[in-house]
């Protein structure tokens, strides 16, 4: 539309006027208070960051190491939701579930006391899994292993004793490379089983450090079918949707190791890596 006769008077734009300070604030603390959402969930619902507490995983993973674990890689279940609330009457079940793989370093609940524990897949739903004199069968075959040496190192227990191990790298059926284990002897409590048989639904789990380890060789009982108390109850055979997550990295460490001479110690300072 075109306008005649210019008797219009020009108008002069204001200029915009710049929030005051307060506003500016408010601003930031929407800014940050959205971010820190947004990484709450993606570190408690996608990501979750544990801490070892024990040596039963050693050597691949030493006391006091902080790793990441996928909650994505297995599924969801009520067990993967953080703060305390898998104890929300939740149905059970497990959302896009999938196994693990043979050699799998997993985060679980343990079903018979609630702990949170890390042990590596040795079993899945059908295997036969047993121990005999030390010896790890599944599916009554040998899984091969080769002596890595021999070492002395100070255990994380309150007697911070000297103990001496075998390093052996163990190839698992199915799995890329292999992984290296600790025995302390062939005749301990848990290095004759008898033959288990993981059910469908169910996964098989054990630590590397194998004479340090309460794994799915312990359950509720012990072999005179005695209730453990609830600090030594193993998990047994550990439900799906029981699984938080696959370990995928080590981030840091808080490691303190008594660099005495002889003893074996890992490295100070590890660097990030890949599990």
């Amino acid at each position: 539309m075109t306008l005649h006769g210019s008797n219009i008077a020009p108008t002069t734009a204001m200029p915009a006027q710049k929030p005051g300070l307060l506003a500016r604030i408010g601003e930031e603390l929407r800014f940050f208070a959205k971010l820190s959402a947004i990484m709450l969930a993606v570190l408690t619902l996608v990501w979750g960051h544990y801490k070892i507490p024990s040596e039963s995983m050693q050597p691949t993973l030493e006391v006091g190491d902080h790793i990441y674990v996928s909650k994505f890689a297995y599924g969801y279940s009520r067990h993967s939701l953080p703060l305390g609330l898998h104890n929300l009457p939740l149905p059970d079940g497990r959302i896009l579930s999938r196994l693990p793989e043979r050699g799998d370093i997993v985060v679980f609940r343990n079903p018979n006391n609630g702990t949170v524990m890390i042990k590596r897949t040795v079993g899945l739903p059908g295997d036969e899994v047993r121990v005999t004199g030390g010896r790890l069968y599944l599916n009554d075959r040998p899984v091969p292993r080769e002596t890595v040496g021999e070492l002395l190192y100070r255990t994380r227990d309150p007697f911070r004793t000297v103990s001496g191990a075998t390093e052996y790298a163990e190839s698992l059926p199915g799995d890329e490379g292999a992984h290296p284990i600790f025995e302390h002897r062939d005749d301990g409590p848990l290095d004759d089983t008898y033959i288990f048989v993981v059910p469908q639904g169910h996964v098989f789990f054990m630590g590397d450090n194998r004479d340090r380890s309460t794994d799915s060789r312990v359950d509720r009982t012990d072999q005179f079918g005695r209730v453990m108390p609830d600090s030594e109850m193993g998990p047994g055979f550990v439900p799906v949707d029981h699984l938080i997550g696959r370990a995928d990295a080590l981030m840091f460490t808080f490691n303190r190791c008594d660099r005495s001479e002889g003893l074996r110690c890992p490295p100070e300072g590890r660097a990030p890596s890949f599990l």
